[in-house]
């Protein structure tokens, strides 16, 4: 179950593995730099009607790194990233569910070819072309 307090961050610190966030309920994660950016939820990122993932992950250098992390309001993030990239912003939420810690994600992190289901949750790496 999501509460409000495990969707509030209290600490948000880049260090060389990733963005390692700290929320209000005491969990911890540290997001892979490559992992975020491939998750980018932009227009030009996703597909806004049809939820088509449209960054394509292997283009992604293996090296990316944040920029400039900024707040957006109280509900997320906006990263610029060192490949150019900087439309996107990363909700709170977002960020919450796709924590690639063992507890959250079991089975490591899952990337785009297996998108994140607009109804919660990962989609199944049963999918053509999916994997983790």
């Amino acid at each position: 179950m999501t509460t409000t307090a495990s969707i509030q961050p209290t600490e948000i610190r880049k260090e060389t593995g990733g963005l390692r966030i700290t929320w209000a309920d005491g969990h911890v994660g540290l997001y892979p730099h490559r992992y975020l950016r491939a998750h980018c939820q932009c227009a030009a990122c996703v597909d806004e009607w049809s939820r088509k993932v449209l960054v394509q992950v292997e283009r992604i250098p293996s090296d990316i790194t944040p920029l400039e992390i900024r707040p957006v309001g109280r509900y997320a993030i906006h990263v610029e990233w060192s490949d150019g990239h900087g439309t996107g912003i990363y909700g709170f939420s977002l960020l919450r569910q796709l924590c690639p810690c063992e507890r959250c994600a079991p089975g490591g992190p899952v990337y785009p070819s297996d998108p994140i289901d607009p109804a919660g949750g990962n989609a199944s790496t049963d999918q053509a072309g999916g994997g983790r």
